[in-house]
């Protein structure tokens, strides 16, 4: 079975500008990214003390005494923490991190058997292994499925790549391509034919391939996901258990049921479908190939028009961490996965950076600043794993009714500290003459237009309001089109589909104006062109009018229909019990409902939030979905009955 290399230089059309040439000031964002740099990432560093998850490197490697702590995927953990501290140290270099990254990687390579294979819970435990999880399986790849081998070494590749360009060292890289190395000589069509059971080395070896140009890891990226579904070529995976009882996967919920390029609905545990979509995407792009276009098209509309929540979360099915069918959103029993809003986010982008389209960035913006914010608290501390649209006060589902410091599956606090430093990579963007800016957020970059440096600084105080001021400034005049994203929202569209719509959908228009002069454009793909003759000093301005919207459900969502919810911006809002006399039940929103937003500095942080008041006089507050829970266990909810 041959696998296609590439046969030149391959990459996506459009390329982001990167995190380290792009300075957040934003009165919402950057307190958020200071608050991961100097809280989140030294109480996940020293949560993977306590736990043992670093120990378990340093007595695999013989460095200290003792027994594995923890699971078989806790190795992970520790390399999305290193991969997010890399990102921090790229934007503000820190002697001390550098070196604790380096005393970490130290216990990292001592854990490496001397062929290359990394996997702390084995080289710990050996035969004992059934004794402390079946599931790791019983030899190296013999319960891949369940085994996370290959998946921890994936957030590694990422790790080490991060780590060598933030940093310039090749300790941890070297462990990397060792590794992969190793795989080489393991896996491949005249070797073991096998996939791993959660995605995510798919991603891990784009990034190790990129940043070595060492195709055969590119090759192995795309062999994984070719043989997805291949059960005609591979043997069937049964571990046997320490009871004498055998098990087999589920193809489904690994998405191994069919060849990827015949998979059209999302199904299975939605993190792994997400990391294994955005592999797919990545492996066509490097690749300068559409092997994967028509399935991921499909897979895509899947997702965004019949099995995602107003919040852009995925994942309705507690059961198994997966999605649903069509349209089966459960509000309260919502799982919303903080990792599966990671998994989309990284999928929708890429699916921008392959075609230009910003319904992809409409959905990776909802993502943003609702199912992938509500996961992590203000004080960056505690954390959702999964993300309800409503919550009774009582009902526990993170082991409590509200956040958490840590779970013994830590995948969601972990994946917040290495997303949260890397969002201002997803503003800005380039291809040849086009530059992109994808996503309001107040700041400075220096970016390249045909290889002419471009200043931009960007000032905006977005989510709140939708005014943004930019100024552009090129190294010398010049021609370009900027492209201004104008979000679904501000088109009188929620969403691409049908899923949900505005009740009151009127579009007012969006005024652009350049060095004080309105100007007409063109939208195409959702992005407003300005094509001119650029000076130092050019200044455009952009109103988005921002009117509270009443949103409706398509009336096959069982859960919402009959009931409303309300957006502003980008924000999806909610009814909290604090704000409303404990209680949610009673409150509803009809068509004469009266609404009004105010400015609240002393809510929390400074944010806005939405007053009601109903034609029996009969008042509430809703307030931003990313900022429930912050105030005590109560009740919540997103959608309220229509009267």
């Amino acid at each position: 079975m041959a696998v296609t290399g590439v046969s030149q230089a391959q990459d996506y059309p459009i390329q982001p500008v990167p995190f380290t040439d792009v300075k957040i000031s934003s009165a919402f964002w950057q307190p958020r990214i200071e608050t991961n740099r100097t809280r989140t990432i030294p109480f996940a560093f020293e949560k993977c003390e306590e736990t043992g998850r670093i120990d378990n490197f340093a007595i695999a490697g013989k460095l200290k005494k003792g027994e594995f702590r923890g699971q078989r995927f806790d190795d992970s953990d520790v390399f999305k923490v290193i991969e997010g501290a890399s990102y921090s140290l790229a934007s503000h270099p820190d002697p001390k991190l550098e070196a604790y990254l380096d005393t970490v990687i130290t216990k990292i390579a001592a854990a490496q058997e001397p062929d290359g294979y990394l996997y702390t819970i084995r080289t710990i435990l050996g035969d004992r292994i059934m004794e402390k999880d079946w599931r790791a399986g019983y030899t190296r790849f013999n319960f891949i499925n369940g085994s996370h081998e290959l998946y921890n070494v994936g957030h590694m590749y990422e790790a080490a790549v991060a780590h060598y360009q933030a940093t310039g060292k090749k300790n941890l890289l070297n462990v990397a391509t060792k590794n992969a190395d190793y795989l080489l000589t393991v896996f491949g069509p005249d070797k073991l034919l096998e996939v791993p059971g959660h995605e995510e080395i798919e991603i891990g070896l784009v990034k190790l391939y990129r940043a070595t140009k060492k195709k055969e890891y590119l090759d192995l990226a795309k062999f994984f996901i070719d043989m997805r579904g291949r059960k005609d070529l591979r043997r069937i995976l049964i571990v046997q258990k320490p009871d004498g009882s055998a098990t087999h996967a589920d193809s489904m919920y690994f998405q191994d049921h069919l060849p990827v390029t015949q998979q059209t609905e999302v199904v299975g545990h939605s993190v792994r479908a997400g990391y294994l979509y955005a592999g797919m995407t990545d492996v066509d792009a490097m690749m300068g190939s559409k092997t994967y276009s028509k399935a991921l098209q499909k897979l895509w509309h899947n997702a965004a028009d019949q099995r995602m929540y107003l919040t852009g979360g995925v994942g309705s099915d507690r059961s198994n961490e997966g999605f649903g069918e069509n349209y089966h959103l459960p509000n309260k029993e919502a799982y919303a996965e903080t990792c599966a809003s990671v998994a989309q986010m990284l999928w929708n982008y890429r699916m921008f950076l392959e075609s230009g389209e910003g319904a992809y960035l409409d959905i990776f913006e909802r993502i943003m600043y609702n199912g992938f914010l509500s996961g992590v608290s203000l004080d960056g501390t505690h954390f959702f794993y999964p993300n309800p649209l409503e919550a009774d006060g009582v009902t526990k589902f993170n082991g409590e009714a509200t956040r958490v410091e840590w779970f013994a599956t830590s995948c969601c606090p972990t994946n917040v500290t290495r997303v949260m430093p890397s969002l201002p990579g997803y503003v800005y963007a380039t291809k040849d003459n086009n530059l992109y800016l994808n996503l309001l957020m107040g700041g400075t970059a220096k970016v390249s237009v045909k290889n002419t440096p471009v200043e931009l600084i960007q000032e905006t105080n977005y989510p709140w309001n939708g005014f943004m001021k930019l100024t552009v400034n090129p190294e010398r005049s010049m021609d370009f089109a900027l492209q201004l994203r104008l979000p679904g929202w501000s088109q009188g569209k929620p969403v691409p589909g049908d899923l949900y719509r505005y009740q009151n959908a009127e579009v007012q228009p969006v005024v652009i104006k350049v060095n004080g002069k309105k100007i007409k454009y063109e939208v195409t793909k959702g992005f407003a062109t300005l094509t001119r003759n650029w000076k130092k000093g050019d200044v455009v301005e952009m109103e988005l009018p921002m009117p509270i919207r009443k949103v409706l459900a398509n009336e096959q969502v069982e859960a919402d229909r009959g009931k409303v919810a309300l957006e502003r911006g980008p924000l999806v809002y909610c009814v909290e019990g604090v704000d409303n006399g404990g209680d949610v039940n009673e409150i509803s929103v009809s068509d004469q409902t009266k609404l009004k937003f105010v400015n609240d500095p002393d809510f929390i942080t400074t944010s806005v939030l939405i007053k009601g008041e109903n034609a029996d006089g009969k008042k509430f507050t809703a307030i931003p979905y990313h900022l429930w829970s912050h105030r005590g266990v109560g009740k919540m909810a997103v959608w309220v009955p229509k009267k």
